[in-house]
């Protein structure tokens, strides 16, 4: 088995006392390759030691979250910009987007946030990793205009309706990131995934946060993606293979890993 873990923040300070020891209990449960979305100035440089020390395994992403847009979003974008732009490679432009479920006093800074690194994903031909909480309209406003054939990209911790997940397959190149929340029983989002093909699906974990049963109330980390994948497979009716292939191979096509 080969998995995945498109969004996992191992850089975070969850993790200091024993990071290394969770990549590679990761690798020991399959999953052998980790996508790290930045948050922002503070994370930059914890993530990038963890992908010099685990290069094989690895691979960051750049962006602003929006929960870290603030009065001086402006500032920090610029730096954001200077590293996408830089000789580094990245993977994604993430974890972008808006959440309007904490705060909603930096509604319209966040949309022009996200409107710019959307725009800079475009230049540098990169998938866009999508945080989409209680702002899917407003996520999809900016989407409408700007989607076109050199956009792709995934919606992160997807937890929508069948007519939210249409909507963001008919842009045509972006994904539905599924994690922990479709063990919870009351969540819903194995209704959702019924009526969905297997080829939107990528997987996550989000780690350290929604740990999927039967670690709820735990520290997530990415080896407990395949309890995430188990319970896809029961909820498509294919077996734990074909949903580590088609994942897996949905993730590499993505992100060029």
């Amino acid at each position: 088995m080969h998995f995945i873990d498109t969004h996992t923040h191992l850089f975070s300070d969850s993790f200091d006392k024993d990071r290394s020891e969770v990549v590679k209990r990761a690798i020991n449960a399959g999953v052998q390759t980790l996508l790290l979305p930045n948050i922002d100035l503070t994370s930059i440089e914890p993530m990038h030691d963890l992908v010099a020390q685990f290069p094989e395994q690895c691979y960051p992403m750049m962006g602003l979250h929006p929960g870290s847009v603030d009065g001086e979003w402006k500032q920090a974008l610029d730096l954001i910009k200077s590293h996408l732009f830089s000789e580094r490679s990245y993977c994604a432009v993430g974890e972008i987007g808006m959440d309007l479920y904490w705060d909603k006093t930096f509604v319209n800074e966040q949309r022009e946030a996200f409107q710019q690194q959307v725009q800079w994903a475009k230049e540098l031909k990169l998938p866009i990793v999508i945080h989409a909480r209680e702002a899917f309209d407003e996520i999809f406003e900016v989407l409408d205009v700007l989607n076109d054939d050199t956009l792709s990209g995934v919606f992160h911790c997807f937890t929508g309706t069948l007519a939210q997940a249409h909507h963001v397959l008919d842009y045509g190149r972006f994904k539905l990131g599924i994690g922990g929340v479709l063990t919870y029983k009351k969540s819903g989002l194995d209704e959702v995934l019924t009526h969905l093909p297997l080829d939107c699906m990528i997987l996550e974990t989000d780690s350290p946060y929604l740990p999927p049963v039967p670690y709820r109330g735990k520290r997530n980390e990415s080896a407990y993606l395949v309890h995430v994948a188990e319970r896809l497979a029961e909820v498509k009716g294919v077996s734990l293979k074909q949903v580590e292939e088609t994942t897996s191979q949905n993730a590499r096509s993505l992100f060029h890993v």
